[in-house]
């Protein structure tokens, strides 16, 4: 095999390995120093190789965490209900979720307008990390009413679901009133939390949730990582 062909034959085995399901969408590929060991050749050549991958579209790199194999962004439907766990098992992921934060303490002006609160009421903050397939897609930053909801956090830390928090205190349903959806760079917290690198896309929406009877119930921040999710919205939503 001549040289410089080298390279384009690692990147076609890996590339194969990559199709047959040995590395899986979000995988991180082994290290470059492994990868040149196995192959028998310099960390130049393997580089080359994943450069080529990466220009494909095969993997990507993140900066000081690796190569990982690229992943098809999640269709999510912002629609007047919106439930992570059914957006993502209806696209055939397994979502999970990971809690951050947990606590109730006195509202600011933003929240306060946004929930139709008095100044300084208290409000329950639930903070946390929405995964696919183990793999984090969003941050999430939820406010509450607590003087309506004074169980809330109780049944989050049973439940770790806010529909069934919600239903225990008797809100059944509740529907998207607005959204702003906002492009932004991940800051260090951010890109620490969803594994990327600093500076990477996010797509950050601020929304307002109401009751069946229009009563704002939840005021919300979700920073989506941008080459994980990509947002839809459906005509109706639009009008």
């Amino acid at each position: 095999m001549a040289r410089s062909a080298i390279w384009t034959a690692i990147a076609a085995m890996l590339s194969e390995e990559i199709a047959a399901g040995h590395y899986g969408p979000g995988d991180k590929l082994p290290t470059e120093a492994e990868l040149s060991q196995r192959f028998g050749v310099n960390r130049h050549t393997v580089r080359h190789a994943l450069a080529a991958m990466a220009e494909a579209g095969t993997v990507h790199a993140r900066r000081g965490a690796g190569v990982f194999v690229a992943s098809k962004p999640t269709d999510y439907p912002l629609g007047r209900r919106v439930r992570f766990h059914q957006n993502m098992l209806v696209s055939g992921r397994t979502p999970s979720r990971q809690m951050l934060r947990l606590e109730t303490r006195a509202c600011d002006p933003r929240e306060a307008e946004a929930l139709a609160l008095p100044p300084g009421a208290p409000v329950h903050l639930v903070e946390g990390l929405s995964l696919a397939d183990g793999v984090p897609v969003a941050m999430f930053r939820s406010v509450f009413p607590a003087t309506r909801l004074p169980d809330f956090l109780a049944t989050m830390a049973q439940t770790n679901s806010v529909t069934a928090a919600l239903a225990r205190a008797g809100v059944a349903d509740y529907t998207r009133s607005s959204t702003q959806i906002t492009a932004i760079a991940a800051d260090a917290l951010l890109a620490l939390h969803l594994r990327l690198p600093q500076s990477a896309p996010l797509l950050r929406t601020v929304a307002v949730n109401v009751d069946p009877a229009g009563k704002p119930i939840e005021f919300g921040t979700t920073w989506f990582a941008g080459e994980r999710v990509a947002l839809t919205l459906q005509a109706a939503d639009l009008s």
